[in-house]
């Protein structure tokens, strides 16, 4: 029998998985695989390709079959939210959910990407984010995610750039006055630039298999800041490479966010924190 802080596991293995459209390109499945070995638990994490009209079966199915939770991956983030009991705070801000818990026939959301992400970049590149500048490139459900949980850490400004400067304007719009959350075109991310400390690409853009593509060019970046990106395939993306080489940037990538976020998602299911160095080992060697 293992107590977790959500419910009481005392019948066969744990039963975890991952829904999405596509998905079977996850890693999820090796991650949370290498998750159980190093806890010691009897668990299976299923990879469950899911179309957008088969959502409201499959949360069914989620309930009925005994799951103890998913991970919901695109294209369902949203939607699923219809198909919820409950939500936590952070992910009906945010807007969007990636992880659920069943618990005594309840099923709950949460956003763990913003979290996931900024526990990585304080980990991995910066331990203080409070008082820094920061600049996000994109104005998607990732962007969202990373500002609400950016903002807990107090930084000083943070600037939203988007090829479409409306859209920038609306998710600012969004977030609290206290801190300044500003959006803005791509085209005047360059008069931007020069105060920022942490720059951060929530964008497709470098992405495998289109891996020489550049969310902005490397000379507008300033020399010595941190520049993150949340694509982890490839490992380091264009962007990173260039920044670090032609501008001297402390380079930090999409691994850490992705390993993260699955180590909080264990820690919602099962109560306890999973060992993250064996996860992230296995994702390593997946992509290799």
């Amino acid at each position: 029998m293992v107590s977790t802080a959500n419910h009481t596991i005392d019948k066969g293995p744990v039963l975890l998985g991952v829904i999405g459209d596509p998905i079977a390109h996850s890693k999820s499945p090796v991650m949370m695989a290498a998750a159980f070995r190093a806890a010691g638990i009897e668990g299976e994490y299923r990879r469950l390709h899911v179309k957008p009209d088969q959502l409201k079966q499959t949360l069914q199915d989620i309930r009925e079959q005994g799951f103890h939770g998913i991970n919901v991956t695109i294209p369902h983030k949203v939607a699923v939210m219809d198909y919820l009991d409950e939500l936590d705070e952070a992910a009906e801000k945010i807007g969007a959910v990636n992880t659920i818990v069943h618990a005594n026939g309840r099923l709950k959301g949460y956003n763990t990407d913003g979290a996931g992400y900024v526990r990585s970049l304080r980990e991995e590149a910066v331990p203080e984010l409070a008082g820094r500048t920061v600049m996000l490139l994109g104005a998607g459900g990732a962007s969202r995610g990373i500002v609400h949980a950016l903002l807990q850490e107090l930084p000083q400004r943070v600037m939203i750039v988007n090829r479409t400067e409306d859209k920038a304007r609306q998710l600012a719009g969004e977030f609290s006055a206290e801190i300044p959350v500003e959006g803005y075109s791509m085209e005047q991310a360059h008069r931007c630039l020069p105060g920022v400390d942490i720059l951060i690409n929530t964008t497709s853009v470098g992405m495998h298999p289109r891996t020489e593509d550049m969310p902005l060019p490397v000379e507008l970046i300033p020399e010595g800041i941190v520049v993150s990106d949340l694509i982890y395939n490839p490992l380091e993306t264009r962007l990173l490479r260039e920044s670090r080489v032609q501008r001297g940037c402390m380079v930090h990538g999409g691994l850490g966010m992705f390993v993260y976020q699955g180590a909080i998602a264990f820690e919602h299911w099962l109560g306890f924190r999973p060992d993250v160095q064996v996860m992230r080992q296995a994702v390593l060697d997946s992509l290799a």
